[in-house]
């Protein structure tokens, strides 16, 4: 083990430090809500991407 710290004190050590770490990432997560105007930024974006598709098929059209 590192440093020569045995199992015994290595193995609950970890653990305190991987719930601490999913605590807080849930705590974070709920607390901002990074995900909760996903559905419209995408439908933006795909907005955005169909007006540049048909900005690029009418110039090639006229460019024929």
């Amino acid at each position: 083990m590192p440093a020569g710290v045995p199992w015994v004190v290595y193995v609950p050590f970890a653990t305190a430090a991987m719930v601490s770490m999913f605590a807080g990432a849930q705590l974070v997560h709920l607390h901002y809500q990074p995900l909760s105007d996903l559905e419209d930024m995408v439908k933006v974006e795909r907005e955005k991407l169909l007006k540049e598709r048909e900005k690029q098929n009418t110039n090639n059209i006229f460019s024929q």
